[in-house]
């Protein structure tokens, strides 16, 4: 990193003329993210330093004067943790408290982030992170509160989300057997549950029968999926919860149904989507409460002390997920970026990126810039934050900071965290996951087909592909005809299944893996997969494929601790994480990971918390 040159180039105090040209230069240019294609999420130019400082334990030199102002409020992490702490600060203190957003990407959101597409002329908005705001009806209080606050009534999702419209169209779940993994590329009908999926019991067994597995495996699947077998017969109620407990879902299957390997193997990544695992490293009692095949007939009944269920549909959605949540919330903090009133015209509001940092404004987000250095004043009563842009450092001064980043950096960047809430912070490890946006020019393969979801078994690269969700909102409709253009969703969730790792050994296996694979590994296991699977109903990718956005999460989901590796009664109001997010003086700690749960609420809640502790402090 050329560190000699470095100190030497930022050694000295900032002059006010100086401090005016950056902030001029910062104001010129006004890059469109969301418009952006290739590698996004964790692209090029955001993981470097904060790599640097965690992997080589590179040293940036803190400026000995300090070269940027002061602020009530610095928040370190632009994501929906950081934009909800920098809201309730604001809330509290009153609209002229001056807040800073600091984040390492080049756009705001952290995950809740959104993909733009034109094709042929028509604008397509897609989500590349947060996918939905999840059961409203579970939210506390506060987060219930924040959404209100924000203009985003939950309800009105009830008329924009068509629930109809793929059923309506004859269209439903498919499963592609591809060649690489079973000799032949094979489409069907899929009789396997997914976390939005049911199959239908009528066509079950005219869809086995087109899978290219065993007899031996149609008939047990068959059996299976019937559902009238209990295969725990000798064993109580208790007793079959504490089995169920201590098993892995895929070791249920082999050990007390009669399944086959074939049909394990072929179940395993179901879940991968929701859990960020498989079901060799989820519990088989977890399989019960997803109503996995063959826990259809326990009796067991619902299992106390478990979270309330999902009683919701799965609606909730902007059309660009949860960006549509990150944008009203920039919209309350800065005004002039994200014109408009309502959550419906925030779906088409182009958000000016040239107004998020500018002098004048009392909430500023500084894109592009990571967090190197937070730690108190002599006197204890600021905290001094050095971060870098473009490759130089900076140092800011705030009353109060909140650190909203990726949590298992906290310790790095702050070297006043006491050893066992390092140790505790760093007992947990995030979920890599890959969002892909894939825009195409029509989707009448889909309609041939009969599909608007494929699950994809034994994959190397999209475990499903699918058409977004039909939701039409604001200025923006939702494809109406084959012959117009739409955006597929893919996910891929790197994993190491069958080899005996725990979740969180799973987790970093994958989050090296997502480092190695270039643009390139993903567009050629793209267009591999939607040839293989798609070209029966005429799609052709070479014609069809507009654009790709790999929306790439090496540190994704939060993690949440799993009962057949961590303690069952482990959860997001006990754990590791409890210790791990405790308030240092003037520095709180917020995000999905301090809350262990990963959702938007919990993003959202932490923040609440967070700032709660820095005003019983003042």
């Amino acid at each position: 990193m050329n560190g000699v040159a470095m100190s030497l180039a930022v050694g000295t105090y900032l002059s006010p003329m100086e401090i005016w040209a950056m902030e001029r230069n910062r104001s010129s240019a006004s890059p469109y993210p969301p418009a952006l294609t290739g590698m996004r999420g964790s692209h090029r130019g955001s993981f470097e330093v904060a790599h640097a400082v965690a992997w080589r334990g590179v040293e940036y030199p803190r400026p000995s004067e300090q070269t940027d102002h002061t602020y009530d409020l610095i928040v370190v992490g632009g994501g929906i943790s950081g934009l909800s702490a920098a809201y309730f600060y604001r809330q509290r203190v009153g609209p002229k408290a001056k807040i800073l957003i600091l984040d390492n990407h080049d756009d705001f959101g952290g995950h809740a982030t959104r993909n733009e597409f034109n094709v042929d002329g028509k604008k397509l908005i897609g989500y590349g992170g947060t996918q939905s705001i999840d059961t409203p009806g579970n939210y506390s209080p506060v987060s219930s509160q924040l959404l209100k606050d924000i203009g985003i009534i939950t309800d009105r999702f009830y008329d924009y989300y068509d629930q109809d419209y793929f059923t309506s169209r004859k269209l439903g779940s498919g499963i592609w057997f591809s060649k690489e993994a079973y000799g032949s590329d094979v489409l069907a009908k899929s009789v396997l549950s997914d976390f939005l999926n049911t199959p239908d019991p009528a066509t079950i067994n005219e869809a086995i029968n087109a899978y290219p597995i065993s007899d031996e495996s149609k008939r047990a699947l068959v059996d299976l999926l019937k559902g009238d077998v209990d295969y725990l017969p000798n064993l109580s109620r208790d007793a079959k919860i504490q089995l169920l407990r201590r098993i892995s879902y895929r070791d249920f299957l082999l050990k007390h149904t009669g399944a086959t390997p074939e049909i394990a193997d072929m179940v395993n990544n179901t879940m991968l989507g929701l859990w960020g695992l498989g079901w060799d490293a989820l519990s088989a009692l977890e399989g019960y409460r997803l109503g996995s095949m063959g826990t259809q007939n326990f009796g067991i009944g619902k299992i106390e002390g478990e979270p309330p269920g999902r009683d919701e549909p799965y609606i909730f959605h902007f059309p660009d997920g949860g960006a549509g949540i990150a944008r009203s919330i920039v919209r309350q903090l800065i005004p002039e970026a994200a014109p408009g009133k309502t959550m419906e015209d925030i779906v088409t509001t182009r958000v000016d990126y040239g107004a998020l940092d500018q002098d004048w404004s009392p909430v500023r987000i500084r894109l592009n810039s990571t967090g190197v250095d937070v730690r108190h004043t002599l006197d204890q009563k600021a905290v001094d934050v050095t971060y870098v842009q473009g490759g130089k450092p900076y140092r800011s001064r705030a009353k109060h900071v909140v650190l909203a980043c990726y949590n298992s950096m906290v310790p790095h960047i702050c070297v006043e965290v006491p050893e066992k809430q390092v140790e505790a912070i760093n007992y947990a490890t995030k979920t890599p996951l890959v969002y892909m946006s894939i825009a195409i020019r029509n989707w009448q393969a889909f309609s041939k087909l009969g599909f608007n979801y494929i699950y994809v078994p034994k994959t190397q690269l999209m475990h499903s592909f699918s058409m977004d969700f039909p939701v039409s909102m604001g200025g923006y409709r939702f494809t109406q005809n084959p012959d117009e253009p739409t955006v597929l969703h893919g996910t891929f969730v790197p994993t190491k299944p069958y080899q005996g790792l725990t979740g969180r050994e799973q987790n970093k296996a994958g989050q090296q893996r997502l480092y190695e694979m270039s643009f390139d590994d993903f567009e050629k296991g793209i267009v591999r997969q939607l040839d293989g699977a798609l070209s029966g109903g005429g799609f052709d990718v070479e014609r069809d494929i507009s654009a790709i956005t790999v929306n790439r999460w090496p540190h994704g989901y939060a993690y949440e601790y799993n009962e057949l590796f961590d303690p069952y009664d482990w959860g997001p109001n006990n754990g590791p994480h409890i210790e791990g997010c405790a308030q240092i003086g003037r520095i709180s700690i917020a995000n999905s990971d301090a809350s262990a749960y990963a959702y938007l609420d919990g993003a959202i809640d932490a923040a609440d918390r967070a700032i709660n502790e820095q005003m019983d402090g003042t």
